[in-house]
């Protein structure tokens, strides 16, 4: 039997925790026997979780070692460093040959004990620039849902522990059992796109008073029309190699970049909030042909414009009408 030792540690986020724990337990092989014993340990019998309760825990950290996966969910930022027992324990671990996964912010715990050096990782988009400032050998990437690099494994945010989870259940007892754990979580076992559909859009911050203020309004009440970078220039009354120095000094990207993503996020919006079939959307936020929009949103939110529709339509929500 494949045993699965999930680390708690001190202000565990209890999702982290408790998906990884169901989905792994859930899961028939197909004549009914359950294929993964699963076990809670710590360092210490009792762990404070986030959210203002304890864990009473049965296991201490010699279960890793006797362990055929570990998962190591993540932690509130209240947490603090983590202990050097622990971490001691997942080098331990790792040199053995165990598999070792991270949910959300556990990746954090897996650069604190080096064994996400030189090594491809994820973890949730909004902590994805912290992890890569504070662990530089961390090939960070922040728009997908999960890295495999076969024995250390990341996740991004909770549900895309789940798909990890899935991920490593169809590694382990192939498709048809994976698929059969995925319908008892209800979900699918695959999702389509990324977690960059998920992150909200937004342009790099502009110094208040910035002499790009008056340009960049209009090019977001403007967006329907074609807007050429000399457009851009002759509005803010530069050159274009003048405009195009100031532009990425004052946000870090270039006017086409900026116009590109502020396309984008109306299209999303338009997405979410009108029944607007996809060809009238892409005129709406600019693109030359349904096709290239079809292109350029999947680069930038790792997605089709009727997926992220599928997934974001909010039928509550006030339609847009023009």
């Amino acid at each position: 039997m494949h045993t699965v030792a999930i680390l708690v540690l001190d202000q565990v986020v209890p999702f982290d925790m408790a998906a990884p724990m169901q989905v792994f337990d859930w899961t028939r092989l197909p004549d009914g026997r359950g294929p993964y014993r699963v076990r809670l340990c710590a360092e210490s019998p009792e762990v404070r979780a986030d959210g203002g309760f304890s864990l009473r825990v049965e296991h201490g950290l010699e279960t890793l070692a006797d362990a055929d996966t570990v998962i190591v969910p993540g932690c509130s930022p209240e947490a603090g460093p983590t202990p050097a027992p622990v971490l001691d324990a997942l080098r331990q671990a790792a040199a053995a040959g165990t598999r070792i996964a991270s949910v959300c912010a556990g990746a954090f715990v897996l650069a604190e004990a080096g064994l996400l050096d030189g090594l491809r990782a994820t973890t949730h988009w909004v902590a994805a620039g912290e992890l890569a400032r504070r662990f530089p050998r961390v090939r960070v990437e922040p728009d997908v849902l999960y890295v495999d690099n076969g024995k250390i494994l990341t996740s991004a945010g909770a549900a895309a522990g789940l798909d990890l989870c899935l991920h490593m259940i169809r590694r382990d007892f192939g498709s048809a059992v994976a698929a059969d754990a995925a319908r008892m979580s209800v979900m699918p076992l695959e999702r389509e796109g990324g977690q960059a559909q998920f992150i909200v859009l937004d342009h790099p911050p502009v110094p208040r008073g910035s002499t790009l203020e008056p340009v960049l309004e209009w090019i977001e009440d403007n967006l329907a029309r074609e807007i050429t970078l000399g457009a851009m220039a002759a509005r803010s009354g530069m050159s274009e190699r003048t405009f195009s120095r100031r532009f990425r000094e004052q946000t870090g990207t270039t006017p086409l970049q900026w116009l590109l993503r502020a396309r984008v996020r109306r299209a999303q919006y338009l997405l979410e909030n009108s029944d607007h079939p996809i060809e009238r959307i892409a005129r709406q936020a600019g693109f030359g042909s349904p096709t290239a929009f079809r292109e350029r949103f999947r680069r930038v939110a790792g997605t089709t414009p009727q997926a992220y529709r599928a997934a974001f339509h909010g039928s509550s929500r006030t339609p847009v009408t023009h």
